[in-house]
């Protein structure tokens, strides 16, 4: 009896459905967080400076700071600093930082992250945004200071001296800056210049103006690098919740010191908590041409 063997097609069983994991370009990541930022800070001048209630609580803390007098000892460092020769300072830093490095590229780029968030400050506060008088004759109440120009100086010095570091030291320097620029946000509301939603929206408003600029860099120098929608709905959200949840907070509280305690404390914290949430898309962004000219040299 004879055996006849044949070359039968081999039956393979069909894959099993596999995991897919949605993710997004980190330029989407940094476009979301530039527009999360921006929704954030509109959200701030809409509540505190448009609104009536947010008026009036934000008057009684400078009230209670102009009446404080030499109780803030503390914030005298921000009344003897001049902010013009400072941003000069730095500015000189940043190029002598880039031509060591022998990173010119990445100095301009630091140097435009520096003067950018300024510049819109500036133009928003003088002629677009507008404070509704109140009849309060505090001669900060009577103009408007939204967003605080010191503030937002301090925050883009932070972006600026991060970019322009080697990128191993961005995260450290965020991390370790925003401690500098809490102090800057409380001594701005302990001296009676601005008040909290100034500071916060100084930061939100360099935070969205950073965003813009990595993801304009991000997308002529893609990475490849995907990241997941969590983040990036988090990053598009968080800025709007913490304005949300500052404005809950300083409304709830009914005496003049405890507004003047908690504006202070909400200043600080808000401030670090935009740093901390500008690190996230930031700290990967690849600024520096000549490391982007590296890696590709790497992947072939």
């Amino acid at each position: 009896m004879a055996v006849i063997l044949t070359d039968a097609p081999s039956v393979t069983r069909p894959p099993g459905p596999a995991l897919v994991t949605r993710a997004a370009s980190r330029t989407a990541v940094l476009l979301a967080g530039a527009a999360g930022f921006a929704l954030a800070f509109v959200a701030a001048y809409l509540l505190f400076v448009r609104t009536e209630a947010g008026r009036g609580v934000e008057n009684g803390v400078v009230r209670s700071a102009q009446s404080a007098g030499t109780t803030v000892d503390w914030a005298d460092p921000l009344r003897q600093t001049d902010l013009v020769v400072l941003l000069g300072g730095v500015a000189v830093l940043i190029v002598a930082i880039s031509v060591v490095r022998r990173r010119v590229a990445l100095g301009v780029m630091a140097l435009v992250l520096l003067a950018a968030p300024l510049v819109v400050a500036q133009l928003l506060k003088l002629y677009v945004l507008e404070r509704p008088s109140t009849g309060d004759r505090l001669g900060v109440a009577s103009h408007n200071s939204f967003p605080s120009g010191h503030v937002s100086a301090a925050m883009a010095v932070l972006v600026a001296l991060a970019i322009v570091l080697p990128r191993r030291f961005r995260l450290p320097a965020l991390l370790t800056g925003a401690f500098g620029v809490a102090w800057v946000s409380a001594a701005a509301v302990a001296l009676g210049w601005h008040r909290l939603s100034d500071t916060v929206g100084g930061c939100l408003l360099v935070a969205a103006v950073t965003c813009a600029g990595a993801a304009v860099v991000s997308a002529r120098r893609p990475d490849g690098d995907r990241v997941p929608l969590v983040p990036v709905l988090t990053g598009f959200l968080a800025p709007s919740a913490l304005v949300l949840a500052g404005y809950a907070v300083l409304a709830t509280a009914t005496s003049g010191a405890a507004q003047f305690v908690a504006a202070l404390v909400l200043a600080a914290l808000s401030s670090m908590a935009v740093v901390l949430l500008l690190t996230g898309p930031l700290r990967r962004v690849a600024f520096d041409p000549a490391e982007t000219r590296v890696r590709r040299l790497r992947r072939r």
